[in-house]
């Protein structure tokens, strides 16, 4: 058996399912992109997308719902300038795409001279970071339902002071092909999974809660008993500390934060401050500032879109571009940011792999993948140590930041006051509060134990959800405000 270069393979799969179901072909997509540049516009492209998915959950020891569902779709969008205009349809057929493509063209009202004709087709360089296997398929729905009746009975034999357990298990298998006006063609066949666990623990009248789970893009063989028990241990752990737990102290002191998931503070404080589109519009608290010193030394952070089998990993975006490594700051100097074509061409650099969007549904814009810091030399524990009165946060909840100033409120789901060096007691209701430029001059040591996240993160902006990772070593960061209870 002769088999396909992987690239030829996913391209081949996506016109199966998008286009010869309804008659089309590549002449159909040149013919549409053709419509579009019969005005002046700087950029053109089509979006196709199928996704089935399926997610299935449990509570109160039983599988009470179950959901499955299909969609495709295209999109079509024009780039004049600044100015984008995008229609989509759930109806693939050669009309719906004439009718959106003569819609987005009058984004410009200056008509070409002559006909121009669409480059000849080139298929986009892709990478091959995960198998494009339909994780729904991998396991049978009996085998489903008794995964996450493994995950309830095994949380309850943890101790008897669970009262409840709830469990999801959500798989997706998401097809996409990009077709742009000057002859490239993409597709990306992209599975992923996920299994979340919540454990609620009760004692003496007082109920709390603990979370854990992951995923990535895969089959769900990957939930196998060690790592479904993984994932218990961690949201019972969770649940038992925090009912322990005392009232946070408020105020300035040093904060430590835990190695992997942490790294969302990461995300939100600093990543989104580096996406193009803020910048470009000089809305960022980063903007302007590529080559100078934002962090302190050692401090070097990556959106890396190329990790195997990572959640927030593409072989190629949503745009057709190769997924990059990208360094963002590098020794605690600004190096670039993060780019989809649109801001790229606008502020003369090359895009970065980072064009993202929801579904077809949406227009792409520059997004993170797997933003992470990488590690230092300092042993986690020795970090801890140096604490003489402060936070250990090894957990967190909900934030938000505001892009322009880049202020941020974090809330740690678990989270330990330390004094002496020494871990006392476990602490509730802490909120850290400061500047993301600021949190990074303010890293004084870093870990040598950088980790990922275990594969659950899912990040907002604009309206759209797309999967991301987050990670970082154990930091020690001083002079940060934490509002507590106490």
């Amino acid at each position: 058996m002769i088999s396909r270069e992987p690239t030829i393979e996913r391209l081949a799969l996506a016109q199966s399912l998008l286009l010869t179901p309804f008659g089309l072909d590549e002449s159909h997509l040149a013919m549409a992109l053709n419509e579009i540049k019969a005005h002046r516009v700087d950029e053109a492209d089509l979006y196709f997308q199928y996704t089935r998915s399926e997610g299935w959950s449990l509570e109160e020891g039983i599988v009470k719902t179950g959901s499955f569902s299909i969609e495709q779709g295209v999109g079509v969008r024009a780039v004049s300038g600044e100015k984008t205009a995008f229609a989509y349809s759930d109806d693939i057929s050669q009309a719906s795409l004439l009718d959106a493509a003569r819609t987005v063209r009058s984004i410009s009202s200056v008509a070409q001279k002559g006909r121009v004709k669409v480059a000849s087709p080139k298929i986009a360089r892709a990478r091959s970071l995960y198998n494009g296997v339909d994780p729904i398929s991998t396991l049978d729905s009996a085998a489903k339902v008794a995964l996450l009746g493994k995950v309830e009975k095994l949380a309850r034999a943890k101790d008897p002071r669970v009262a409840q357990v709830m469990a999801g298990l959500a798989s997706e298998y998401d097809v996409v092909m990009v077709a742009r006006a000057d002859g490239t063609l993409a597709a990306d066949v992209r599975p992923l999974v996920r299994l979340s666990v919540t454990v609620i623990a009760e004692q003496k009248g007082r109920r709390e809660v603990g979370s854990a789970g992951g995923g990535g893009r895969f089959g769900l063989a990957y939930f196998d008993d060690a790592q479904i028990e993984k994932y218990v241990d961690e949201a019972v752990h969770a649940a038992l500390t925090n009912l322990d737990a005392r009232p946070a102290p408020a105020g300035e002191m040093t904060v430590v934060l835990g190695p992997g998931w942490p790294g969302i503070l990461l995300h939100e404080a600093i990543g989104h401050g580096l996406e193009g589109d803020f910048n470009r519009k000089g809305s960022s608290a980063f903007s302007g500032r590529v080559g100078q010193r934002v962090a302190a030394k050692g401090v070097t952070v990556l959106d890396d879109g190329t990790i195997a089998d990572r959640r927030g990993s593409l072989n190629v975006d949503d745009e057709g571009n190769t997924s990059q490594r990208t360094v963002l700051i590098e020794d605690g100097i600004l190096k670039g940011y993060i780019q989809d074509a649109m801001n790229a061409r606008l502020m003369g650099v090359a895009p970065t792999g980072n064009g993202r969007r929801e579904s077809y549904a949406h227009v792409p814009m520059p997004r993170m993948t797997n933003t992470y810091m990488l590690g230092g030399d300092k042993d986690p524990k020795e970090i801890v140590a140096s604490i003489k009165r402060g936070l250990y946060a090894t957990n967190f909840g909900g934030g938000q930041v505001d892009i322009t100033s880049g202020k941020f409120v974090f809330s740690a789901s678990e989270a330990y006051w330390v004094e002496n060096g020494k871990i006392l007691y476990p602490v509730k209701g802490a909120t850290i509060v400061g500047s993301g430029p600021e949190c990074l001059k303010r890293v004084s040591m870093i870990g040598n134990d950088m980790k990922l996240d275990s594969g659950v993160g899912t990040c907002g902006k604009e309206g759209q959800s797309v999967p991301v990772g987050v990670g970082q070593p154990t930091l020690r960061i001083d002079g940060l405000t934490v509002g507590g209870t106490a």
